[in-house]
Parts: structure tokens; sequence; C-alpha cells
């Protein structure tokens, strides 16, 4: 059975987030530009989100522990190592696939239970919602790295053609 199309979809965003951001030096990946936040963190946010979705909510278990209180949303600005963050991402994403591999249409229309309650927004809003956030950070992330000075940076959309599109089944 081939992945739901979304799953799919948040592959080929994974793949653009890593296609946006290769080449990125560990000193450059830790360098803050005032507001915004510095690559490194970037990563580990966008990896924090799929940690609380697919493996906390989804599989009831933690692949990398005290992330969120170093990378989530509303924690204090943080410089973690880009090295540290990419192996994050790497363990957390693949944990995650676990999860992500089970969807079909019917469980997309499932909810999350946390607490014992049910979440507000279906599993396939959170889908959604993981794709757009990762590529909100893609943009910000290029923008740093302009910023930064770095030159011949990827231009708009990759290649799609490992998350063309096929109807539901």
């Amino acid at each position: 059975m081939r992945p739901h199309l979304l799953v799919t979809q948040l592959r080929f965003t994974r793949s653009e987030l890593v296609r946006a951001l290769e080449g990125v030096s560990e000193e450059d990946g830790v360098k803050r530009i005032l507001p915004m936040n510095c690559i490194s963190w970037v990563v580990g946010h966008v990896a924090n989100q799929e940690q609380y979705l697919w493996v906390i909510l989804g599989q009831q278990k933690i692949a990398v522990p005290g992330l969120n209180d170093l990378v989530g949303y509303g924690m204090p600005a943080s410089t973690p190592p880009l090295a540290e963050m990419w192996a994050a991402w790497r363990k957390i994403t693949a944990e995650a696939d676990i999860f992500l591999d089970t969807l079909t249409p019917e469980s997309m229309q499932g909810t999350f239970l946390r607490e014992g309650k049910p979440l507000w927004e279906t599993i396939g809003t959170n889908l959604l919602r993981n794709i757009d956030h990762t590529w909100y950070h893609i943009g910000e992330a290029s923008a740093i790295r302009q910023m930064l000075g770095h030159t011949d940076l990827p231009q708009f959309v990759g290649d799609m053609s490992a998350a063309l599109y096929h109807p539901e089944t």
C-alpha cells in the first residue's frame, strides 16, 4: 500500500528542508539575526512538531527527550548545535514515519487524544498544519541564509517527481 498523498507531501517537504539547508556550516547554523531564530533552531523546531504529533500523540513515546524545552513554541530563544538538531530531526522523522505509514483516508478523520480528551483538529488537519509549518520555516531559513550572505541558494520548489498527485485510495 502506498502512503497517503499527504504523507508523501510531508516527505517531499522534508526533502525541501534538507535541500534548502544543504551546505550550512555549524558556525552559520547557530548565528542569530534578530529578531529571527537561527537555522539550527529551525531544524530542531520543525522536528519538535513532528515529535509531538506523530511520535508523542501518535505512538505515546518520545524519541528525543528535552527537545521541546530547547526549541518548542514559546520557549526562550536558543542556539543549539546544528549537527545535534539534524541528528534529532533524523531520529524523529524516522520514528514519525512508523505512524505516518499507517494513515488511511479514514484514519485522517480521527483525532488524537491528549489527557483523555480529543484534540479539536483531525489527524489530517494536523498533517496539513505540519506541512505548512515546515514550509513557513523553510522560507525563514532561506531568508536567514540570504542575510548571512550565502549565494547560489535553491530556487522555488524542487523536483516533485517522487511526490506526484494520485487519487486517494
